[in-house]
């Protein structure tokens, strides 16, 4: 399986779950890698036929500096069902960190992998079969 990857993108949101967490736009980065079969682009040396890595940015950016969450968990499941959704991938790993949320460390975050199953039961426990 090939693989497409974005790392270290960097942005904003509203993350966290104290209250001045709720007021202040805090950095996360995001590594993203998806599945993808780049045979096809290889040959023909066109972006027509591999999966667009800045359509994908830009969507998640977007994406999240519109979020509002309390939960790194709930922001990354969200943005690997989108990936999954609306890129037509079928295998997305992600992995969502907070630099200085904890003294003392880097960052902190969530790694997680989804693929079309997940996306399937994300959709049926929304109610959006």
């Amino acid at each position: 399986m090939d693989k497409i990857f974005i790392h270290a993108l960097k942005t904003e949101a509203i993350i966290g779950i104290y209250e001045w967490e709720r007021q202040v736009r805090q950095t996360v980065v995001i590594d993203i890698e998806m599945s993808g079969d780049i045979r096809k682009a290889a040959l023909t040396d066109s972006i027509e036929h591999t999966l667009n890595y800045r359509g994908v940015a830009k969507r998640v950016l977007a994406f999240v500096e519109a979020s509002s969450f309390h939960l790194v968990e709930t922001l990354a499941e969200h943005i690997a069902m989108l990936i999954l959704e609306e890129f037509d991938v079928e295998w997305v790993s992600l992995t969502l960190s907070k630099p200085g949320a904890v003294r003392g460390s880097r960052d902190v975050g969530v790694a997680l992998e989804r693929n079309r199953v997940h996306l399937d039961s994300w959709r049926i426990a929304r109610g959006k079969p």
